[in-house]
């Protein structure tokens, strides 16, 4: 996929040689990192996710998919609008870290909890929101807890990117005038070639950003 063109679309005639996003009305790259702050407030969730949690005892959500999917996202999203939560990334490698208390508890890569920390965890009977690979249901349920089980992925069509990619060029718009914009044509384009891996399709678009970029600060 070339896209010479979205960019080509929003590019301004002149900009500050020392400020080079600004030849697309940008202030940065669209698809670097974000905060988690930032990652809540442009994250597209049906807002009736939120009526899906319950903040009773011995009551969790798990949402389960492969990895990027938009099962952190969901996470974040939740915890900026549950104050009372927690939220807590387990890394692949390490030692566990200590497991706060939170209503809810919210735990990213929660497949991996060794055996201690899912005792500790479980045995307290917190509300939990639950970002896995692996369902944790049997565990969950032998603990005492009423689990319900959300599978990430197949909501994550061609549309649904080209919403994602959009909202996320808006963000990093630099003023008004025309900014880059990702047509439904080539939207369907990374989803033939990426499937639902929405952190694959973002890394593609962050190369494609840095290499325009590149291209017309060359041509100065």
């Amino acid at each position: 996929m070339d896209l010479d063109s979205v960019c080509d679309a929003g590019r301004l005639s002149d900009g500050p040689a020392w400020q080079p996003w600004s030849r697309l009305n940008l202030f940065r790259n669209p698809f670097g990192e974000l905060s988690i702050a930032e990652r809540a407030e442009l994250a597209i969730v049906n807002e009736n996710l939120l009526d899906q949690i319950t903040l009773d005892l011995r009551t969790a959500i798990e949402f389960i998919g492969d990895c990027g999917r938009g099962k952190s996202t969901r996470l974040h999203w939740l915890g900026s609008r549950l104050p009372q939560a927690t939220y807590v990334y387990l890394p692949e490698e390490g030692p566990v870290p200590a497991i706060p208390f939170g209503n809810p508890l919210i735990i990213d890569e929660a497949q991996r909890m060794n055996r201690s920390a899912k005792r500790s965890v479980f045995a307290t009977g917190v509300p939990l929101i639950l970002g896995t690979h692996q369902s944790l249901s049997r565990c969950l349920r032998r603990w005492g807890y009423q689990v319900q089980s959300v599978r990430i992925g197949q909501q994550n069509t061609a549309s649904l990117i080209q919403q994602i990619l959009n909202r996320r060029i808006e963000a990093s718009r630099s003023g008004d005038g025309p900014i880059p914009i990702v047509s439904a044509q080539e939207a369907g384009w990374l989803f033939d070639e990426f499937g639902s891996d929405l952190r694959s399709v973002e890394g593609f678009m962050y190369e494609q950003f840095q290499r325009r970029i590149a291209d017309l600060m060359d041509r100065d």
